[in-house]
Formats: C-alpha cells, structure tokens, sequence
C-alpha cells in the first residue's frame, strides 16, 4: 500500500520537471491543478456528508476527513482555539519530512499553498480557509489555520461522535490519493503544455519508478479509469 511519502513524491517530480521545462512561471500551472485537486476532495467529503443526512458545516468539514497518518507520530497537529474562529495547527508533517528526505522541497511546497483553501472550498463555496504564511515548507515554523467560524462545546462533541461513528469508513488510501494527484497533475499539464507535457510525465514516472518501484507505479495505474 502507498504512503504519504509516494502521494508528496510523485507531486514533487512532476512540479520538478514542468518548472524545469517551462519556467518559474509554470509554477502558477501546478496550482491550477492543485485548486483542482482540492475541490474534488472537498466535494467527495460534502457528498458522503449529505448521503449521511449530515449537514455542511465546520464540524462535519473536520470529522469527514479522508485521510490519516501512516503511522502514529508520522504528523502533530491541533487546535490552538475554537472560538470566536476555529484555528488549527500542524507542527509536524510527513509532506515535509518526505520533500527534505528526497531533496524536493523547492517543488514540493507548491503542493501547500492553496490544498487546505481548496478542500474547504470544495466542501462548500461559501466556506473560507485562511492559512498563516508562511507555512513549513515554505521557511514558516509550523503551519496554522483559520477556518473561519467557530467550533462551539456543542460542535466540537458531534464532530468527536461522529468520528468515532466513521471510523475509517470516510477515508481513502494513499493508493487513491497518490494517483488522484497524478492524474490531476497530468491532466491539466497536457492541456497546459500539449507539446512537452509527455516528456514532463515520463521523466517524472522514471525518478518514481527509481526511487519506489515499478510496482509502486503500477498502484497508480491501478486507478487509471477512476472518476475523482
């Protein structure tokens, strides 16, 4: 089974060689996808609320999260306050720690500019992420949030019962994840750059492949027809 570590990799290469062939200013791109990205993560955990009879708000945004960590102490996050706005924390990542570990953290910290924003946005329009810069991968000391309204005593206990409810049962694998990211990525790179998008793609593929295996590949390919 993938990691967070394969999911921050392969977003890293690919930002690695699109910037390397197209500029710094392909960076902006790479966002593109990422906005992208977000929103059908958000949207997927707004969907499996309503199909709950749940309704959109901050606390089911919290207790329908789609992933968790590969192992216990892999991130360190919290809750600074919850009111008069929710403002969280994260003071250990695993995207980081991957990004340095492979010598990708100039390309991997696209990946934090606007995924939390997204995915908030993407569970309801309406909805406004503020992030504090910068964040870790970005020279910050920790990453923190505020999400914009309040988390009262009241939502905080039906968001708690409602995790425990859950379970794992509203999350995704870091198989999922990892090829939501490529065929995300990929995408709006070939209609970006037609020309070089293929030798961007397979460059990236064959540092991944080096770096985890075919058969770690071959778990994304796995998902080649998935609708995200």
């Amino acid at each position: 089974m993938l990691r967070i570590e394969n999911q921050a990799i392969i977003f890293a290469l690919l930002c690695k060689y699109t910037v390397q062939a197209k500029g710094e200013e392909s960076r902006q791109v790479i966002q593109e996808g990422m906005i992208r990205y977000g929103k059908e993560r958000g949207a997927r955990m707004a969907a499996r609320a309503r199909a709950n009879g749940d309704p959109i708000a901050l606390w089911t945004n919290q207790a329908y999260g789609e992933w968790k960590p590969d192992f216990d102490g892999q991130m360190e996050f919290g809750y600074d306050e919850t009111e008069p706005t929710l403002k969280s924390y994260i003071a250990k990542c695993a995207w980081c720690d991957a990004w340095k570990k492979y010598d990708l953290l100039e390309y991997g910290k696209e990946y934090c500019v606007n995924v939390d924003k997204a995915v908030y946005e993407g569970f309801c329009p309406d909805f406004v992420c503020t992030p504090n810069y910068p964040t870790m991968s970005w020279g910050g000391p920790r990453c923190e949030f505020d999400w914009g309204q309040p988390l009262t005593e009241e939502d905080l206990a039906k968001m708690n019962a409602k995790k425990k409810e859950l379970g794992t049962s509203a999350m995704r694998d870091f198989d999922y994840h990892t090829a939501h990211m490529y065929y995300t990525i990929t995408d709006v790179l070939a209609k970006a750059f037609p020309e070089e998008s293929e030798d961007i793609r397979e460059k990236a593929v064959a540092d991944y492949i080096q770096l985890f295996g075919q058969e770690e590949f071959d778990r994304i390919l796995d998902f080649k027809d998935e609708k995200f």
